[in-house]
């Protein structure tokens, strides 16, 4: 490939060795794409981005440390970041642009026309995978608050009532009052499943 300013560098990160391989060798293949980094998680990624100064970043949506989606939210403003996914919740995609991000493509997307989507998204475009965008219009909205979305956004990684307190800085009680409002808005028994059904709806 040859160097120059018209070179567009590319971090991209995705804990799927396999699929993250594979798609830094297609995108290599194009002359004017070139992935300076592989990261298998989002803090990875968002560390390369800050170390290398890329173009544009290329995440999963869903991986270790730090999603996409918090990853990109993290970034804002820094460059233009797409989301890869495999399965796009109804939610996720609201949480994705609120985050900032440019582009939200599934993975079955050929790698010719993630490279034109990546190119259009560098000079300033923007791309939503139509059945993406169809599926957000058909989700539920979203009856939590913000506190109560942190809440669960903890419990669905196993975290305690006290280690919850303690990450969030609030008393113990104060936490069980949270969820238990969540549990009763989502008409569900445990935090577990109120955890798994906001996940379910992409809101966390």
């Amino acid at each position: 490939m040859a160097a120059g300013n018209d070179v567009i560098r590319i971090v991209l990160a995705d804990d799927e060795d396999l699929i993250r391989g594979a798609l830094a060798a297609l995108l290599g293949l194009e002359p004017d794409l070139d992935v300076v980094a592989q990261c298998s998680n989002g803090a990875e990624g968002l560390d390369a981005v800050r170390r290398l100064a890329p173009d544009i970043a290329v995440f999963d949506l869903e991986m270790p440390e730090l999603d996409g989606v918090e990853a990109a939210r993290r970034l804002a403003g820094e460059l233009p970041i797409v989301l890869v996914t495999r399965h796009a919740r109804p939610g996720v995609l609201k949480r994705a642009l609120e985050a900032g991000i440019r582009g939200f493509v599934p993975k079955t997307t050929p790698a010719t026309k993630l490279a034109a989507i990546l190119r259009d998204v560098h000079s300033g475009g923007r791309y939503i995978d139509p059945e993406i965008a169809a599926a957000a219009l058909t989700g539920d909205a979203c009856p939590l608050t913000d506190r109560e979305l942190e809440l669960l956004r903890h419990t669905l990684k196993g975290g305690t009532i006290a280690s919850i307190a303690a990450e969030v800085h609030l008393a113990q009680g104060t936490v069980r009052n949270y969820l238990s409002a969540a549990m009763t808005k989502l008409d569900v028994t445990t935090r577990h499943e109120a955890a798994r059904r906001a996940w379910q709806e992409g809101w966390i």
